[in-house]
């Protein structure tokens, strides 16, 4: 039995619960790896990018960033990821800190649930032939470049022209995503059991841009106008220059997301207390 941990180290209370974890799995004989950042400080072995998924499980002790990074690693294989937030939102990682060790515990003893998250793939097809293929379990996104200005994105789905966005840029995102980049550019928030892409723009120069969900088995299309210079990026993961006449491609992958569950539904209850939709101003009055 194996199991690996990605820390942030820049999180004090995250590496000193993964260092009792990491002692405690010893003490029950697991095998312990960790991120080429904290291994020394967690007491682990070090473990790197290309052989963290050869794992029965993958342990992530931050927030919803650090799951993302773990997310790219572990996909191609489905190694389970178990969440333990110390981060500010914490959407996907749905383990509170206090109960890890119960949950790792579970996941050792065969009573873990998994929940399978959709992940997008992205194809880069320049003068007819891929380059770079990208998977993301937020959202793939073509943004303008830090010096250049507002970009159009010609956008077709399943080869019918729908739209262009005059925009800072566009992004492509699942329902897990739906709370990232999606909900900063004014996206709509989804359910992250349900599968579907989402079209939204970033910050458009047009009042008739509007989000759009459409079907998983939809295949997306976009395209940079001539003068445009931007550039595209995975999860923040990976980032790639585009050039005129490239044409960017998402659907579905066939790759998922593998997490373990906290042992319930904790979606709609996160919305209302990270969004504040639960809070009534002091004196206020409600209807009746």
């Amino acid at each position: 039995m194996r199991v690996n941990f990605i820390v942030n180290v820049h999180r004090s209370e995250a590496t000193s619960a993964a260092r009792e974890l990491v002692a405690w799995l010893h003490e029950l004989g697991v095998t312990v790896g960790a991120d080429r950042e904290s291994f020394a400080l967690v007491g682990a072995h070090r473990t790197e990018p290309d052989d963290f998924a050869n794992a029965e499980l993958v342990v992530t002790m931050g927030g919803d960033g650090t799951l993302i990074k773990a997310a790219g690693w572990c996909s191609r294989l489905g190694t389970p990821i178990l969440g333990v937030n110390f981060g500010r939102f914490g959407f996907v990682t749905q383990c509170p800190p206090k109960a890890a060790k119960c949950m790792i515990q579970g996941f050792l003893d065969g009573t873990g649930v998994i929940e399978e998250r959709m992940m997008i793939r992205t194809d880069l097809v320049r003068n007819g032939q891929g380059v770079a293929t990208l998977h993301a379990l937020n959202e793939s996104v073509i943004h303008r470049t830090p010096t250049s200005g507002m970009v159009v994105v010609n956008v077709a789905v399943d080869g019918v022209g729908l739209t262009s966005y005059p925009a800072d840029g566009v992004l492509a995102a699942t329902a897990t995503g739906s709370t990232a980049y999606n909900l900063s550019a004014g996206g709509p928030l989804v359910d992250p059991s349900l599968r579907g892409i989402l079209l939204t723009a970033i910050a458009p120069h047009t009042l008739s841009a509007r989000p759009l969900i459409v079907s998983e088995a939809s295949r997306i299309q976009f395209r940079i106008e001539p003068q445009g210079d931007a550039v595209l990026s995975a999860d923040g993961q990976h980032q790639l220059h585009l050039l005129t006449d490239d044409l960017v491609e998402v659907s579905v992958s066939d790759r998922t997301t593998r997490l373990v569950r906290a042992g319930y539904n904790d979606f709609l209850m996160k919305l209302s207390a990270k969004l504040l939709w639960s809070h009534r101003p002091s004196g206020g009055q409600t209807e009746s």
